[in-house]
């Protein structure tokens, strides 16, 4: 007699990404999880269900996860003003103007700009804000999250003038004509002043920020966030509303490096439930390439004497990952310069020594000194954004000069550390995890360009792709046993394409849609 189970899922092409990366043809599922997986005559012959879905060839993979992501922020950016594409200053100026109009706000905010997608690639200033917005703050904040751009009202509010210094960072200065001031530019540490005016969202404008990053996220296929940086707030929330049902999504949550919060977590030790695990620290070593805070050891190549900035002091990060080296948590540090990767794996390598499994991870380790790739074989993951290649290969040389050979490496920092976690760095970068996929196989934007790929030795092959999105970024998270791939006892989290994301043609890749996302069995 056969037994009757939740779903039963036919005919399908099943990238299973266990040990042998096997495909399969169908699998069995019960109490949300894989209960059996093999062919369609198997799973037939021992299953049945009143939910059978017939795929009809297509493929499946395990659910996809997002290594580095910003989930929560994600859904913050949709109460914003959308400045993601923006080709000149002009037009953001036109879309804060349109949004306020429709929107009007005590205090305008928005979010995606970036000078460098420019024709004048150069920072703006504040003077047009300063007109159009005489009385109203805008904080316009720069799409790597490490700068703003603000008027003089939010200045004056924030107690900002021409004698503010703030360690880690940078207030923009200029001198022109006989005029000296503050351009309203604000890098890295700066900007905590300006968060300190801004209006707190209010319990709804949050809720509302956690279920549309879900529905944004479970369109394209995600199953787990990574999310790098949470307060507790936020994440007792979270776990409310996934306890209430109301929330399906899985949560990996770094927690924000605030003293305080940190030491009530190690305290209470690493929290885990089927949807939530809580068992890290994100950390900011330096700031960001395209803002030029990534801390590197010798000068930008296209702005003399300037070496970027660390956010965290180098004895404080050897602090916290002392501290941490004696918790049961996860240490996650943001990277980007190659001066910034190694003090952050120094410092690991010094307290993790005789410390077992400890998997901590270096978030984007973006730009890296030849030598300094051998640190990643003493069990230390690189989490990386494939699409931060594709988004700054058009600028990345003229800041780094030679020195970008070894930016990007994701083929190098694979073989060096044998496991990869792919991200995106949402909003940052866009939340499509296939266009993830396709900047890592294809080094390349969605027009083709550049020909023949960015540093294509540094590509990865489909298969490591499609690992780096599912069981090593659930290795990458100590939750590998439970998620990754599509094996018995496993939940049941899984994702149907409609294209076979391992066989389309490359160029099809970024077209590829999820079209239905299951997560324990239910689609979302």
């Amino acid at each position: 007699m056969k037994e009757k189970v939740d779903l039963v899922i036919v005919n399908a092409k099943v990238y299973t990404v266990d040990d042998t990366f096997s495909k399969a043809q169908a699998f069995a599922v019960q109490d949300g999880r894989f209960i059996a997986v093999g062919t369609t005559d198997e799973i037939r012959d021992e299953y049945t269900s009143d939910h059978l879905i017939d795929a009809d060839g297509r493929a499946i993979t395990p659910g996809l996860i997002d290594a580095h992501c910003h989930f929560y922020g994600l859904g913050l950016t949709q109460q914003l003003v959308d400045l993601v594409g923006t080709k000149s200053f002009e037009e953001v100026l036109e879309r804060v103007k349109s949004f306020h109009t429709a929107n009007p706000k005590t205090f305008l905010r928005g979010r995606g700009w970036d000078q460098n997608d420019w024709e004048i690639k150069e920072f703006p200033t504040k003077t047009e804000l300063d007109v159009l917005f005489p009385d109203i703050p805008v904080a316009l904040e720069r799409v790597d999250g490490h700068a703003y751009l603000v008027n003089q009202k939010a200045l004056d509010m924030a107690g900002i003038d021409w004698s503010t210094k703030v360690e880690g960072g940078e207030i923009l200065k200029k001198w022109a004509n006989g005029y000296a001031g503050i351009t309203g530019v604000l890098i890295d540490n700066p900007m905590s002043l300006i968060d300190s005016i801004m209006p707190l969202p209010t319990l709804e404008d949050r809720v509302k920020a956690l279920k549309d990053a879900e529905r944004i996220s479970l369109n394209n296929g995600l199953t787990t966030v990574n999310d790098a940086g949470l307060d507790r707030n936020t994440i007792e929330l979270i776990d409310s509303l996934q306890q209430a049902g109301e929330l399906s999504i899985r949560v990996y949550a770094m927690i924000s490096n605030n003293k305080e919060e940190v030491d009530y977590f190690i305290n209470k030790g690493p929290i885990k439930t089927d949807l939530l695990n809580v068992r890290s620290v994100k950390v900011y070593g330096d700031g960001a390439l395209g803002s030029r805070g990534a801390v590197m050891k010798k000068a930008y190549s296209d702005l003399p004497n300037h070496f970027g900035a660390m956010i965290t002091p180098v004895a404080d990060i050897e602090a916290l990952a002392e501290k941490l080296a004696n918790s049961a948590y996860q240490m996650n540090t943001h990277a980007i310069g190659d001066s910034a990767n190694i003090a952050v794996l120094r410092a690991y390598k010094k307290v993790l020594k005789g410390k077992g499994d400890r998997r901590w991870k270096i978030e984007h380790a973006q730009v890296l000194t030849e030598d300094d790739f051998d640190y990643f074989e003493d069990g230390i993951i690189p989490s990386v954004q494939p699409t931060h290649a594709t988004s700054d290969m058009y600028w990345a040389e003229e800041r780094l000069g030679e020195r970008v050979k070894g930016a990007y490496a994701y083929k190098t920092l694979l073989d060096k550390a044998g496991t990869i976690a792919l991200g995106t760095d949402f909003p940052v970068e866009d939340v499509s995890p296939f266009l993830t996929f396709y900047a890592a196989v294809a080094r390349q934007d969605t027009s083709g360009y550049p020909k023949g790929g960015f540093q294509m030795e540094e590509a990865l092959s489909r298969e490591e792709t499609l690992k780096g999105m599912t069981i090593w970024a659930a290795y990458s998270n100590f939750e590998e046993d439970e998620k990754g791939s599509i094996e018995p006892g496993k939940f049941a989290d899984f994702v149907i394409y409609d294209k076979d994301i391992m066989t389309v043609p490359v160029a099809d890749i970024p077209t590829i849609r999820a079209e239905q996302t299951f997560i324990g069995g239910v689609v979302r």
